[in-house]
């Protein structure tokens, strides 16, 4: 099975967590946590600084890694590398999703999240 290796960004700001949801393809509809794919020569950060520069027209930092999550879709092994991360500039436009939303606590599992990313709510939790 091929393995896709992306990264995403946890953006926490006031005990609230960016979501966005997917617009296209097969899990449209579905919400995450912004990010991408990893392009050859790229670190994890130079990727997750780029995918949101071209997702969301923000600037952001990464702070830390938080989780490595390992998902089997039907077609395709997924490895998720998550940064928590914090944004440097700009306003979070939507350039790709459908919507966007900032989650606390108590509206976190209010969403159909995708798989992969719903596996790790209790972590996101513990950072709100």
């Amino acid at each position: 099975m091929k393995t896709v290796h992306v990264v995403a960004a946890l953006i926490v700001h006031d005990g609230r967590i960016f979501a966005t949801q997917r617009g296209y393809g097969e899990w449209k509809g579905y919400w995450e946590y912004p990010g991408g794919k990893v392009e050859p020569g790229e670190t994890p950060q130079e990727a997750l600084v780029r995918e949101i520069r071209e997702e969301l027209a923000t600037e952001i930092e990464v702070e830390r890694h938080v989780t490595t999550v390992e998902w089997d879709y039907p077609a395709f092994h997924l490895s998720m590398r998550c940064y928590l991360c914090s944004v440097v500039s700009g306003t979070l436009t939507l350039l790709e999703h459908e919507a966007a939303a900032w989650l606390d606590r108590g509206h976190l599992r209010s969403v159909n999240w995708l798989p992969a990313d719903e596996g790790i709510l209790d972590q996101i939790e513990m950072l709100l």
